[in-house]
């Protein structure tokens, strides 16, 4: 099996060095919904922001405080820990009474908004996350910054599954789980090391195609993603029209998410992603094995509403990406960065 641990750059190694994290305030995000709880209804909707405290601890105190089973409570997406995020989250009360939710604020955590839904949140229905990002004591060639900012603003990124999809030793513990020598029960664990092999796989045909220059443009054969959606088509030639939708990124050539059933993909696509699957074989049959589907995810990333303030040695970030996809991504291509 080889795992890509250093995915290519699009636009070459970053020759700058810049510190992120270095407090919770310097990594940002806001969940962006897309719609509006309806105010009536079941599931109790609440508005959170938190900092340096853990999605899923989260979701547990406020399954304690309801008096309802964890499973009652969703969230649409997971944030960083260390970071200032604000976040939904919904709890079934059924005809249980409202608890009184200022019970859960402390310096971490506070409640912005408490509502009602008639559903409960689930994940990846988000319409996407707004970042505003610092990276301090920048060291480098400042025009390098800024003409790669223009050019990700213009291009976007490759969209890899960042380090947070990985954890400390989610794909050795994959490795372990399809070799036999562990047994996996618990359920989160078990969706925790497929979708870490699975994106492993995945980064390992984007790098691919950042190192031949195709992750922004589409090749005969490719399988092309509508911008802002999930739908898909295959595509047998690529004419002015395609390449024009591709610039205007309303399309996407996309990469396999590792499952059972055919790529979607043909030509020398498909016969670069079956070699990389060859490489991974490992993973590729462990995720059959588990009954995984085959799916496809975009290899460009749009960096939209791209703003940005350089001070001395500190950089200010601000854009909105769709949800599924990491902050990380955009930051790999600016700086080579600690923290």
């Amino acid at each position: 099996m080889q795992t890509m641990t250093n995915p290519a750059y699009a636009f070459g190694e970053p020759p700058c060095q810049g510190t992120i994290r270095a407090s919770p305030e310097d990594f940002q995000v806001d969940e962006v919904l897309g719609f509006e709880p309806d105010g009536s209804g079941e599931h109790a909707c609440l508005h959170i922001r938190k900092r340096g405290a853990n999605t899923a601890d989260i979701a547990r105190q406020l399954a304690r405080l309801a008096g309802v089973k964890n499973m009652d409570v969703s969230y649409a997406g997971l944030k960083d820990r260390h970071a200032v995020t604000t976040q939904w989250f919904s709890v079934y009360l059924g005809n249980k009474p409202e608890p009184d939710w200022a019970q859960l604020e402390t310096d971490a955590v506070q409640i912005l908004t408490a509502t009602r839904h008639e559903r409960k949140f689930r994940r990846g229905t988000l319409k996407g996350n707004r970042f505003k990002l610092r990276i301090r004591d920048l060291k480098g060639d400042a025009a390098d910054i800024e003409r790669r900012l223009q050019t990700i603003a213009a291009e976007g990124v490759p969209n890899y599954f960042g380090e947070q999809r990985f954890g400390y030793d989610n794909l050795e513990k994959a490795t372990a789980m399809f070799e036999g020598r562990i047994k996996i029960k618990d359920r989160n664990k078990r969706s925790l090391y497929l979708s870490a092999a699975r994106s492993a796989i995945f980064n390992h045909v984007l790098s691919k195609r950042v190192a031949a220059a195709s992750w922004h443009r589409a090749l005969n054969g490719d399988v092309m993603m509508l911008g802002g959606s999930h739908s898909v088509f295959p595509l047998q030639q690529v004419d002015d029209k395609i390449m024009r939708r591709i610039k205007e990124h309303d399309i996407h050539p996309t990469g396999p998410l590792w499952g059972r059933g055919e790529l979607g993909s043909s030509g020398e696509v498909k016969e670069l992603e079956q070699l990389c699957a060859a490489d991974d074989a490992l993973f590729c049959e462990g995720l059959e094995r588990a009954g995984m589907k085959q799916e496809r995810r975009a290899l460009r990333l749009s960096v939209r509403e791209l703003g940005w303030r350089l001070a001395g040695d500190t950089l200010e970030l601000g854009f909105f990406l769709p949800p599924g996809s990491y902050a990380t991504a955009v930051l790999r291509e600016l700086v080579d960065r600690t923290g």
